[in-house]
């Protein structure tokens, strides 16, 4: 295995303390249940509890040490390049309430932050889009007029504090970064009392719906009127968006850096390969956020090669000093790239979902809260129609049609994985597929050479899982459930572990 740098955790989680909000003990019942203490759940309950509602924030780990711990904690419209294709698509209409929403999102955290004076590193910036060569100037000028058409703040630049050179940028002015776990502590502290709760290590294994709707999780029952999903992707499968969606896992370093040496704004690339970029304080000085390197979940084993890729890509543009920090993340893609918010089925009445932010959470996810709020207490909102969960299924874009051939082929072809395969090919400190007995295993060998032994098949929907080396955990490729090397529930859809051998 290289010799990769840096700490392996999230700079947002390392630098804030744990909740310690206790697990279920008791059945009760609340107004609103929510599943999932990410941005968009913790939004939503924030909302909710300010309308007079009571609710319960269920988590299966600790708050906000999921996707939005893990996350570049840019608050921004700017989704890379995105404009120009909705228009294309969807219309100019819709266009302009995507962009007015994502808008709308960014000026409830500003005024959240300010109207609550959240310690959070909230500070606005301008975020780019940029092209470092001619091949993807078409597609930057194009998103610029797409983004001045539906009245965004764009404009074309072709100089940046960037330290190389580009040939041309959309420039987005007066958007926002902030500490994502900061700012989402201060609000769930919020929650709980006059019958409301927080619940962490508590997880959710199944959501009913009759008169009144029935959360039943590991540590016993809550009842209420409503239920938001709000797990990144629903752990429950109706609706099928495990299957209009699919799972992308990107990967973030944290470089030490001078200020004077910093870029000063947000930043992503453009083109197939391209690289995020911004800085955060922290309390020695300055840190460099580089992040990239996506791909689809299980689809890569030797996910070191990622980290690498993104240190040599730090050292070689910016004056850096250390790396420090490396984390990784995942988010689920909507094949249209608009998120999925509303009920979870045309029959649903009382249970919601939020997924498909398509890697932009942190508006998506706090939209998604506004928009569900909005929904349970019965106010019309300008943007719903756009985000229904219930819309056309777009199975047959051309993303939607190869994600689900390859799923298929997943399926049927892993199964021939580690055929000849046993427990004695695996190596200390390594993942493989074997077989035991006729049964398929997926077997890692830790620093003491003992083995630990789980069941290959993913207890979502029964395709074969792969090594992530990097990350020690076993993906599954088709949609996106992970688990830890010894079998335990890292991610979503799923919520059953690994069978152990």
């Amino acid at each position: 295995m290289p010799n990769i740098s840096g700490k392996h955790i999230s700079y947002w989680i390392d630098s804030t303390p744990t909740a310690n909000f206790p697990p279920l003990i008791n059945n009760l019942s609340v107004d609103v249940a929510i599943v999932g203490a990410g941005i968009a759940g913790i939004t939503a309950a924030t909302l909710l509890k300010r309308a007079g509602k009571t609710v319960a924030v269920i988590e299966s780990q600790q708050i906000s040490t999921g996707v939005s711990g893990h996350t570049t904690a840019k608050v921004t419209s700017l989704h890379q390049l995105i404009y120009a294709d909705l228009i294309k698509n969807h219309g100019e209409k819709k266009a302009q309430i995507y962009a007015q929403s994502n808008q709308a999102a960014l000026e409830f955290v500003a005024k959240t932050v300010t109207e609550q004076q959240i310690d959070c590193d909230f500070s606005r910036q301008s975020a780019y889009t940029f092209a470092e060569t001619e091949d993807h100037l078409k597609d930057i000028e194009k998103e610029v007029e797409a983004a001045l058409k539906i009245g965004l703040p764009a404009t074309f630049v072709r100089e940046t504090s960037l330290p190389f050179p580009i040939v041309g940028a959309v420039k987005f002015d007066n958007q926002a970064q902030f500490h994502s776990r900061k700012y989402l502590l201060h609000l769930i502290k919020q929650i709980p009392g006059n019958g409301s709760y927080v619940f962490e290590n508590t997880r959710v294994l199944k959501v009913d719906e009759d008169n009144l709707c029935q959360v039943t999780t590991d540590k016993g029952i809550i009842q209420a009127q409503d239920v938001i999903v709000a797990t990144n992707i629903p752990i429950t499968d109706e609706g099928l968006f495990f299957a209009k969606t699919y799972p992308k896992r990107s990967y973030i370093i944290g470089a030490r850096i001078a200020e004077q040496k910093a870029p000063v704004g947000m930043y992503i690339g453009s083109g197939e390969k391209y690289y995020s970029i911004r800085t955060t304080p922290d309390k020695n000085g300055l840190l460099l956020l580089v992040g990239g390197g996506g791909h689809q979940v299980g689809t890569v084993e030797n996910t070191e090669e990622k980290y690498l890729d993104l240190e040599n890509y730090a050292r070689s543009r910016f004056d850096i000093d250390s790396i420090d920090y490396r984390w990784s993340t995942q988010d689920f893609v909507s094949f249209d790239k608009i998120p999925y918010v509303g009920k979870l089925t045309p029959l649903s009445k009382h249970t919601f979902v939020a997924t498909g932010f398509s890697l932009w959470g942190m508006t998506q996810g706090t939209l998604s809260g506004m928009i569900l709020s909005d929904q349970i207490l019965g106010i019309e909102n300008p943007a719903a129609d756009l985000y229904d969960s219930t819309r056309a299924t777009p199975f047959l874009t051309p993303q939607g049609i190869k994600q689900n051939l390859e799923v298929g082929a997943h399926w049927v072809g892993d199964r021939l994985k580690g055929l000849n395969k046993s427990l004695q090919d695996v190596a200390i400190g390594e993942g493989k597929l074997v077989t035991v007995d006729g049964d398929k295993v997926a077997a890692y060998r830790d620093q003491t050479g003992d083995i630990h032994a789980v069941s290959a098949v993913c207890s979502h929907l029964g395709c074969v899982v792969a090594w992530n080396s990097a990350e020690k955990s076993w993906d599954c490729p088709c949609h996106g459930s992970r688990f830890s090397c010894k079998g335990e529930v890292l991610h979503g859809p799923t919520v059953k572990d690994l069978k152990k051998f």
